[in-house]
Order: structure tokens, then C-alpha cells, then sequence
């Protein structure tokens, strides 16, 4: 049951990632030919920034839909990774293009002649950020309701290019005034902010990737197993993103006189605490003889 919400979950994602390369791919028409036609660089640096965020928002498609594939016989704990691998991809190819974005906009600034945009730049980057607005809302309710991470990602990922494409049209109105090199100089400033997106998104994708994961949740846990009763100790507690799902591994004492039912009974409760409690997929419980119990037959560690 638990695994087909999953699955279910991951089929809903689906649908932010199609929205957003929906909007990336119309934006990226539109800032594209009023750029070019407007004479505007930071409208064009926009417009690439949003061809950009259409291959990284097929490449969450690809891997929302790689990651429901069901286990086979060399993917034994399943597909979910895929998306991960995904986004690091996507961070590759965003980083590329937002360096020759940069590369662009300061060559702009050395050449002579420079003019000031047409003002309808200005008024088509104000239009695309409340597009981009609006499906940053759609993508953050979506992933809220779905709990998913590439989903939230994309969602941020929404709202910076929003943020992108106001910065862009306060440096066309400022041109606007006799500051053509305000123009070229905000192009700059969008390229520094498409390497920092790319950046993000393949520090988070490695640190996943990696078996990284938040030590706040980890003593989460610990304190969560630890107040199961029956539970002496937690020898050792290790847990690691799984795609969307995160798999604990957890080594608890209990008493050495307890029957095998008995320990049994007390890791189930546990699976079932960080399970309904934490949303955790997956629990692995090993049990051993509390060592300071068996030490001092009789006496019970405080």
C-alpha cells in the first residue's frame, strides 16, 4: 500500500515537471524574439536561462518516469535513484550555458555603440515573471501535496527564474535613462545567477548520491526509538536518500533474556514508528543483547 502511494506519488509529479517545460518553452519563444528584436541582452540571457530550465525540467520527467519502473533482477531495490541522477545531469548542462551566458553579456560591454532596449522588453520580462509566478505556486502546492523533493526543487527552481526576469527588467527600464551598460551588465548578473542554480542543484544531487543525509532527522530517529519501550539502546543508527524515500538502518539493544518473538515484536514496533510516524520507506532493524544488562545479570540500565 505504501509502495503504490509512492508509485502514485512520483506519476503526479509528472505533472509539474510537464507544466514547467509547457511555460519554460513558451517564455523561452518569447523573450527570445523580443530580446533579439528589442536590441535587449538581459532579456536574451533570460530566455536562455529558460532554455535551460527546459532540458532540466524533461530531464526530472525523464527521471519521475525511470524511477517508477518497478525492481528487476540488477535494480533489486528499485529505479528511485534515477531522478537524482537526472538533476546532476541537468546541473552540467545549465552550468554550461549559464557561462556562456556570462561570456556574452561581458564581451556586450566592450562594444561600442551601445543603445538602450526598446521598453517592450521591459514589459514582456514583467509578463513572463508573473507567468513564472504562477507555476512556481502550482509546483509548490503540488510537491507539498505529493511530498516530493525534485517537484519542490523545480518549484524553487520557478521562483529564482521569476526573480531573474525582474532583475532583467529593472535593468532595462534603468537603461532606459542613458545606462545602456546597465543593460549588459544585469545579463551578467543573470548568468551568475544560472551557475548558482546549476550549482545548487548538483551539490544537492552528489550529497544525495553520496549517502548524505541531515543529522538533525538522524538524532530525530534515535530519540524516537529510544522511547519505544523494550529498547535499552541504539548501538548504531545510519540512515541515506533513496530517490524520494529515505531507508534506515538501526542496530538496538534490547534485554539478553528476552525470547526471539519478544525482540521480534519490539523491532516491528520500531519499523512501524519511523514508518507512521517519520514517513520513513524503509526500516532495518538488527537486534542484540544489551552488553552492560548481560554484564550485571539481573540489573536493568537506568
Amino acid at each position: 500500500m505504501v509502495e503504490e502511494l509512492k508509485y502514485n506519488n512520483l506519476k503526479m509529479g509528472e505533472r509539474g515537471a510537464i507544466v514547467s517545460i509547457a511555460a519554460y518553452l513558451l517564455l523561452t519563444a518569447i523573450k527570445m524574439i523580443v530580446g533579439y528584436t528589442s536590441g535587449s541582452e538581459a532579456l536574451k540571457a533570460d530566455g536562455l536561462n529558460n532554455a535551460t530550465d527546459i532540458v532540466a525540467s524533461i530531464a526530472v520527467l525523464i527521471g519521475l518516469r525511470l524511477a517508477q519502473r518497478p525492481p528487476d533482477k540488477d535494480h533489486g531495490y528499485g529505479h528511485w535513484k534515477a531522478e537524482t541522477v537526472a538533476s546532476l545531469v541537468a546541473s552540467f548542462i545549465m552550468m554550461a550555458v549559464g557561462l556562456q551566458v556570462l561570456f556574452e553579456a561581458a564581451r556586450s560591454m566592450f562594444e561600442p555603440g551601445g543603445e538602450s532596449p526598446d521598453p517592450i522588453a521591459a514589459w514582456t520580462g514583467l509578463f513572463c515573471a508573473g507567468v513564472m509566478f504562477a507555476v512556481y505556486r502550482y509546483n509548490k502546492r503540488l510537491a507539498t501535496k505529493i511530498n516530493s523533493q525534485a517537484v519542490m526543487a523545480a518549484a524553487k527552481d520557478n521562483i529564482s527564474d521569476a526573480w531573474v526576469s525582474i532583475g532583467a527588467v529593472i535593468g532595462i527600464a534603468a537603461s532606459q535613462f542613458g545606462m545602456p551598460w546597465l543593460d549588459p551588465l544585469t545579463a551578467l548578473a543573470v548568468g551568475v545567477l544560472i551557475c548558482k542554480t546549476a550549482w545548487d542543484i548538483f551539490r544537492e544531487a552528489t550529497h544525495h548520491l553520496t549517502d548524505g543525509f541531515d543529522e538533525e532527522l538522524i538524532e530525530v530517529y534515535r530519540e524516537e526509538i529510544r522511547s519505544v519501550d523494550g529498547v535499552q539502546g541504539v548501538k548504531d543508527l545510519r540512515a541515506r536518500n533513496y530517490g524520494n524515500n529515505v531507508v534506515v538502518d538501526v542496530i538496538i539493544t534490547v534485554q539478553p533474556t528476552l525470547n526471539l518473538h519478544a525482540a521480534h515484536d519490539i523491532s516491528t514496533i520500531v519499523e512501524n514508528r519511523l514508518q507512521d510516524e517519520h514517513e520513513v520507506y524503509t526500516v532495518h532493524v538488527h537486534v542484540e543483547p544489551d552488553s552492560e544488562i548481560a554484564a550485571v545479570p539481573g540489573q536493568a540500565k537506568p
